[in-house]
């Protein structure tokens, strides 16, 4: 808790403190992500102007993010600690606002679908949390910054590509032959 308030970085990477959650704090990271997802849309509303910001936002939370997540690790000596959770809020802030679904259900499918790609990290995701991996006797540096921050928007696209791919066959645009 000290670390939390000890610097601005700690405050963001934690994600206001949900990383700190003793059970599941990617999850937890997660919901206040959607959490805070709902309050800004909210307020922001629909729209190219809405989307224009969405836009800014998600740009300089890239950035942001990368400074203190890669500030945490160092202050932890951590290359990848799980309390670090603002790649999961940025993530779900990136698909929420790609997805625009209409009601909470939508959004709650988005939410299982990028736990699961986070969590299980399959294929492109595992490749993606190794690539920027510290070696033995390397310093936290920001190459292990960006790889807290890549292997969730890895996750994020597959979760994107899963969602457009359910919504196609739903829709009947992807024929039976090419899902067989």
């Amino acid at each position: 808790m000290r670390l939390l308030l000890s610097h601005p970085a700690h405050f963001i990477a934690f994600g206001a403190g949900s990383g700190l959650s003793p059970v599941a704090p990617g999850t937890v990271g997660t919901l206040w992500g959607w959490l805070c997802f709902t309050a800004i849309h909210h307020v922001l509303g629909s729209g190219r102007q809405a989307d224009v910001i969405w836009a800014g936002i998600l740009s300089v939370g890239w950035l942001v993010g990368l400074w203190a997540c890669t500030r945490t690790a160092r202050s932890m000596n951590v290359s990848d600690p799980g309390a670090i959770v603002w790649d999961e809020v940025w993530a779900i802030w990136l698909i929420l606002w790609l997805v625009d679904a209409p009601d909470w259900r939508g959004q709650l499918v988005a939410f299982v679908a990028f736990r699961f790609f986070d969590a299980a990290k399959p294929g492109p995701v595992r490749w993606a949390d190794q690539l920027f991996k510290r070696q033995p006797g390397q310093p936290i540096g920001w190459a292990q910054g960006l790889g807290i921050m890549f292997d969730d928007l890895v996750a994020a696209l597959c979760t994107l590509l899963l969602l457009a791919l359910a919504v196609a066959v739903r829709q009947g645009g992807v024929s039976a032959g090419l899902l067989s």
